[in-house]
């Protein structure tokens, strides 16, 4: 198996080293940024072909990555599919959490096979993603040929692999921005807070960790604690009346609390008065 990459960021070079150092083929590496093959370089050797055209790495190889942003991936797809030779067996995945492999369909209508890889992970840079990348979930999905080769390629990325429906990629891709892009924007609302009282976002860390322990031990609804799990419309009254001046504080608070509730229903935590108690508080129609 040869492997091509074509996007030299932080996602197709830390696949490449990975893919590398577990003993696969990785031919070469594509970018129209030459800052960006250089810091390709830096990763994947001297013995890898590093050039500006596309075409040069489907050439050169039966599998290849495009590893390039999501408004780009349709847009290189046609382009190698008008500027290629024969792709017939070859298989093209991106790595894209949202889209799904019908993007590349016109690699697909010259007879490539076609899917998608993506690992389920943050990287914010080329060595952390390299260092991440063996306890990643990877996912991914295509044709029966495509399904069988990223199976293989995901067991030499991360710890597991997955399978999911390309009608479903949206949904899994928007249940990953819940729990790990929003997650970031909810520590900023939290530190917004923290600044009107002069103190720190450090002192928090320690909590953030705990309660990220015990969703994996317990799963989000057994780890739930706090006021409205309690039942205490009283601390959620008061903490609603501090926020008077913080409209969109108070918007991200009521709607977190909604599902609090909801969860808190699920657990049967709460008596018959302090549901009432808090739907009325939180504006939460018995219908609802």
């Amino acid at each position: 198996m040869k492997v091509g990459i074509i996007g030299a960021g932080k996602v197709g070079i830390s696949l490449g080293y990975v893919l590398r150092s577990n003993g696969l083929h990785v031919v070469g590496i594509a970018d129209i940024l030459p800052r960006a093959l250089d810091t390709a370089r830096e990763f994947l050797g001297a013995d890898t072909l590093y050039t500006r055209d596309n075409v040069e790495i489907v050439d050169a190889c039966d599998v290849v990555v495009i590893a390039v942003q999501d408004r780009l991936i349709g847009e290189a797809a046609r382009s190698v599919a008008d500027r290629a030779g024969d792709v017939r067996g070859k298989l093209f995945f991106h790595t894209s959490g949202a889209d799904p492999s019908s993007v590349l369909s016109p690699l697909e209508a010259r007879g490539a096979s076609v899917g998608s890889l993506h690992p389920l992970q943050t990287f914010p840079d080329i060595e952390s993603a390299i260092d991440v990348l063996p306890d990643t979930s990877i996912f991914i999905e295509g044709d029966d040929r495509a399904r069988e080769v990223l199976r293989f390629l995901g067991e030499n990325l991360g710890a597991k692999v997955y399978g999911v429906a390309g009608e479903d990629k949206v949904y899994y891709h928007l249940a990953a921005v819940f729990v790990c892009n929003l997650v970031s924007a909810l520590m900023q609302t939290g530190t917004g807070i923290m600044k009107r009282i002069n103190i720190d976002f450090e002192p928090f860390i320690p909590i953030i960790r705990a309660t990220m322990k015990n969703i994996e031990a317990k799963g989000p609804i057994g780890a739930l604690t706090g006021p409205i799990v309690r039942g205490d419309d009283k601390t959620v009254a008061a903490h609603l009346d501090a926020m008077s001046g913080m409209p969109l504080h108070k918007e991200i608070y009521l709607a977190l609390s909604k599902m609090a509730f909801r969860m808190a229903l699920e657990r049967g935590a709460l008596d018959s008065g302090q549901e009432d108690a808090l739907r009325k508080i939180l504006g939460i129609s018995p219908a609802d």
